[in-house]
């Protein structure tokens, strides 16, 4: 099959075609063939060397794909051979075929194409855990994302919108803040002329704040949270080590909390798709929330993609079409 790989640690031209067998299912796992492949922060993270994949994964890149079931492994009765499915990925995503746990296959939502179903596994996993099931955002509640123009951002505003909840956002620029306000953000902040902490401290503060930028962030999200607020850290772009004021967070009862997704169990990344098939995949199929899709482009231009999202330019996310 064909395949990109990561030939040396280094920036997007670093990828690069490749022939590799067709992976086999293990126990409880399914193979995908690929119609497409969803690019991730991650991903850029694992090719510039600074993010290991997890014993047992894949080398290549990738961490969700839309496709078909093209085989199934001892114990797999939860899907069957050609269901059209997109699923959560240990790694390998950027390949013609590849195998991954059955219980992290969702079905393709109705009135879905495979493109923006390969948009939807990787953030959607990440923000229902860390928003609704580590968060506990609960409807009118103040809810603030930073990176709202991102494929997290954009789905956290949606997920949180239809929830219930008052959402406000950070961006980059004008367009990407006009995007935000579009998918139901209350307000979005351009967080080059605007002071987001005087914003959310003037609304009475945030409740639940999720962050993937970290750095100087960090103690200017706890300055803008509500007594009693939450601070979920899923990312640190801007570096994870700062000095806070713990006073703050012993006085107002804050709560600081954070995860990774790809490091943790497969029972814990399945619980994770049974409350999205139960509470999510239903708003989907109804047309109440969608991905939000950047560009397309072809396996063999794995590399553009990357530069495409670290330019920051993008709104949404980024594919690969990998089988027609």
């Amino acid at each position: 099959m064909k395949a990109v790989e990561i030939a040396s640690p280094g920036g997007p031209e670093v990828l690069t075609l490749t022939d590799r067998p067709v992976p086999t299912p293990a126990y409880d796992q399914v193979v995908i063939k690929v119609a497409y492949a969803g690019i991730n922060r991650p991903d850029a993270l694992q090719r510039a060397g600074l993010y290991n994949p997890p014993r047992n994964a894949s080398d290549l890149p990738g961490l969700e794909a839309s496709g078909t079931i093209a085989a199934i492994g001892a114990g797999v009765t939860s899907v069957a051979v050609g269901d059209a499915v997109c699923a959560l990925l240990p790694g390998g995503g950027y390949a013609e075929y590849v195998a991954t746990p059955a219980a992290h296959c969702l079905p393709v939502p109705k009135g879905l194409s495979m493109a923006q179903a390969a948009c939807l596994p990787e953030t959607f996993f990440t923000v229902w855990s860390n928003v609704f099931m580590r968060g506990g955002l609960q409807a009118g509640e103040r809810f603030l994302v930073h990176g709202g123009g991102s494929g997290i951002g954009t789905t956290a505003i949606q997920l949180a919108k239809i929830f219930g909840a008052r959402v406000f956002t950070t961006a980059g620029n004008d367009e990407k803040c006009a995007a935000c306000v579009g998918l139901g953000a209350e307000a979005a902040f351009n967080y080059h002329d605007i002071d987001f902490v005087e914003k959310m401290q003037a609304l009475g503060g945030a409740d639940l704040i999720l962050d993937m930028v970290g750095g100087p962030y960090i103690q200017r999200n706890i300055k803008s949270l509500a007594d009693d607020g939450r601070l979920v850290q899923i990312a640190f772009l801007q570096g994870p080590k700062v000095d806070i004021n713990l006073m703050q967070v012993m006085m107002r009862r804050l709560t600081l909390t954070g995860s990774t997704l790809r490091p943790q169990s497969d029972l814990a990344k399945a619980r994770i798709a049974e409350q999205l098939r139960a509470n999510v995949w239903p708003r989907i199929a109804a047309g109440d929330i969608a991905p939000v899709m950047d560009q397309e482009f072809t396996l063999a231009d794995a590399s553009a993609s990357h530069a495409r999202m670290e330019s920051n330019a993008h709104i949404g996310k980024i594919v690969l079409r990998v089988n027609d």
